[in-house]
């Protein structure tokens, strides 16, 4: 096995924090990035100094504010996020339910804003969290606009299952895929929760390509998608608006 590099090794210090893991001792980081405890010292220790890292009282380290201000020059990060939030505003006042924001990263969605009000639908969604392109209505909607070699790959694939109604057969999806086409939305119904139904839409850049999606999840009992899907996509066509697309007459999404 060929030893880590030296950023090799950084970057597997900054890959053992996630989402289940945001705070973490020493010891811990050594572990899950698979290096000595000396080693993980020493990084740990130049990665605090630069701010990457910070040390709580209790000695256990968190991500430092350093990588927030680097994260928000991403282009597909804070800056979407400010031209999308006022078009995602208006989708929540309009069904006080849950409002997402997403872009693709590889084969999975990467959420990048989320507005949930008091009695939505509990989702296991947070800023930052990823789920696989084909169990979301926002992976839906993204995958549906991809070049179709590359979708074709990716139903070829393995296709995680989270619910018995999560999207696993390749014919399916296909299918799925093809109704986003037609209809400008994907409908995801209960396959990541068995409760919750998503609507959601392709955002545009000013080139016409797909840049993300931006979705509604309501309880799935009673949901009303004739109703959701007008919101849904006028909330993506104002953001697709907004970054400078100029969309042809009579376009569906």
């Amino acid at each position: 096995m060929t030893p880590l590099s030296a950023p090799d090794r950084l970057l597997a210090v900054l890959a053992a924090f996630d989402h289940e893991h945001p705070a973490l001792r020493l010891t811990d980081i050594s572990r899950r990035a698979g290096l000595s405890l000396s080693t993980a010292h020493r990084l740990v220790r130049v990665l605090s100094a630069w701010g990457a890292l910070e040390r709580d009282p209790e000695g256990r380290y968190h991500v430092g504010l350093r990588l927030w201000e680097l994260a928000a020059l991403a282009p597909r990060g804070l800056g979407l996020r400010q031209v999308a939030l006022p078009y995602l505003e208006d989708l929540y006042e309009a069904t006080h339910e849950n409002v997402q924001l997403a872009v693709r990263d590889g084969d999975e969605v990467v959420y990048i804003e989320w507005l949930s009000g008091r009695s939505a639908v509990g989702v296991h969604i947070r800023v930052g969290a990823r789920w696989p392109l084909h169990a979301t209505g926002v992976g839906l909607a993204l995958l549906a606009h991809d070049d179709p070699a590359r979708q074709e790959e990716y139903c070829a694939g393995p296709l995680p299952a989270f619910t018995p109604y999560t999207l696993t057969d390749p014919a399916r999806l296909r299918r799925a895929l093809a109704e986003v086409r037609r209809t400008g939305v994907a409908v995801s119904s209960r396959q990541v929760t068995d409760d919750a139904l998503s609507v959601a839409a392709p955002v545009r850049g000013a080139d016409g390509t797909v840049v993300a999606a931006v979705s509604v999840v309501v309880p799935e009992a009673g949901a009303q998608v004739p109703v959701l899907a007008p919101a849904v996509r006028l909330a993506a066509r104002g953001i697709s608006r907004a970054l400078g697309w100029l969309p042809d007459e009579g376009a569906t999404g």
